[in-house]
């Protein structure tokens, strides 16, 4: 059976996702889908992962992070791995999925610490991130920026 393909040739399954991400079936109505591979200022990324966020849109906020994660400048790409992380962590979460939230948080908090002085930079308190992601809350995440 032949992969769903991109315009660049990489594997991307064409099946509709809900707002969760998770794959529905062929020709079910889904949910807009961020665009992959979109190059963004420090700035823009975390606007529009905020909004996502906002919205109930982990998943997708996601793919922005992972979107900076890949094209960022290299002193910054820790800090968007450990965000994208935090990200997918709350995925799980509101997939009911405690012990993969677990997980994911706890590894964005080890990225988040580490990456306190490059946050502060774009006005990220990765502190109170790393922290937040450590405790047991499921709910309440601090904003990104100050």
């Amino acid at each position: 059976m032949a992969r769903d393909r991109d315009a660049e040739g990489r594997a991307r399954s064409a099946r509709p996702r809900d707002g969760l991400g998770r794959p529905l079936p062929h020709g079910s109505p889904g949910v807009p889908r961020a665009p992959e591979g979109v190059v963004r200022t420090a700035g823009q990324t975390l606007d529009e992962a905020q909004r996502l966020l906002d919205a109930g849109r982990p998943f997708h906020a996601h793919e922005v992070f992972e979107d900076a994660w890949k094209t960022g400048p290299a002193d910054q790409r820790e800090l968007w791995r450990g965000l994208a992380q935090l990200a997918v962590g709350l995925t799980h979460a509101a997939r009911g999925n405690a012990v993969g939230a677990r997980t994911l948080r706890d590894r964005a908090a080890g990225h988040l610490a580490e990456q306190a002085p490059v946050a502060a930079v774009l006005g990220v308190d990765a502190v109170t991130l790393a922290a937040w992601a450590r405790s047991p809350a499921e709910d309440g995440l601090p904003r990104l920026r100050r």
